[in-house]
């Protein structure tokens, strides 16, 4: 497993790409380790590759990934992409993971930092700010491993592991981007998804991915201990991130919340409003899962 966020691997040069195996591209948050249990092991044919979402995204758009859990907003930019597993990180509720944090009354945002580990989240925050009280804000950005305090702006947008500890700082208004939204549109909000380009082989890697969610859903209180570690959380916290705030199943309902979402952050000119294509199991395929 390659872990870009810490450091580029010398076997990842320009020229060896075109011969090398498959890459997946899996985001390198807390809130991903039930998607990507034993997914090395169940991918050994495929190179897993952790970075941030954004950077995700744009490896994917460049080739350099075959498939990648992105930004769902990434998704509506392209056309020519398609999503391939019902594993995804939604929410139906408070996220906990995604805060906007403002100095000022939201309809007096003028300027916005946006955390530069997602465009999904900085989406949201614009369309909400947007249709409930009416403000475009000034847009900032907020560089990886920074927080709220190294940002003037009137509000600060913060997520991934970073966002799940409060700033040591007060504010005149927090939101919980998951629960802005499931209160307003009653709708789940799906954050990401796996996502390749149209007729891309990615021959059995597509069930794998489910397979690989439903390993660590099983797992889940192993996952949430190292992260509670890793993140210096309790234990509790961590657990009921994993099985409350979030959820990791692509249904109908998340389906509509990606329908909507898509059309508010077209209207704003953040999405293209070409319809999103999903890759579906066949009846073969569908009649194995059910068997295992």
């Amino acid at each position: 497993m390659i872990d870009r966020t810490r450091k580029q691997p010398p076997n990842l040069e320009q020229g060896e790409r075109a011969s090398s195996r498959l890459q997946i591209g899996a985001v390198s948050y807390l809130n991903s380790k039930p998607l990507i249990e034993d997914l090395q092991g169940l991918c050994p044919e495929a190179n897993l590759v952790l970075d941030v979402p954004s950077r995700l995204a744009d490896d994917l758009a460049s080739g350099e990934l075959d498939v990648a859990l992105i930004p769902s907003v990434e998704a509506f930019l392209n056309p020519e992409y398609e999503v391939v597993s019902d594993a995804c990180v939604a929410t139906h509720g408070p996220v906990l993971s995604v805060k906007l944090y403002s100095r000022v009354h939201p309809g007096e945002i003028k300027t916005l930092a946006l955390d530069e580990g997602s465009r999904t989240s900085a989406a949201l925050a614009q369309i909400i700010l947007s249709e409930q009280y009416g403000v475009c804000p000034e847009q900032q950005k907020l560089p990886l491993q920074k927080t709220t305090r190294d940002s003037d702006a009137d509000a600060v947008l913060l997520i991934g592991d970073r966002a799940m500890s409060p700033p040591d700082e007060t504010f005149h208004t927090v939101w919980d981007l998951g629960e802005e939204w499931v209160n307003w549109t009653g709708l789940p909000f799906v954050f990401a998804m796996w996502v390749t380009r149209q007729n891309t082989n990615l021959g059995e890697i597509p069930e794998k991915l489910s397979a690989a969610r439903d390993l660590g859903l099983a797992e889940i209180e192993r996952i949430a201990a190292e992260g509670a570690q890793t993140l210096n959380l309790e234990y509790d916290t961590s657990f009921d991130y994993l099985t409350k705030n979030l959820y990791f199943r692509l249904g109908d309902s998340e389906r509509a919340g990606l329908k909507l979402f898509q059309e508010l952050a077209a209207d704003l000119g953040l999405a293209s409003d070409a319809p999103l294509h999903f890759r579906e199991l066949t009846p073969r395929q569908v009649a194995e899962l059910v068997a295992v």
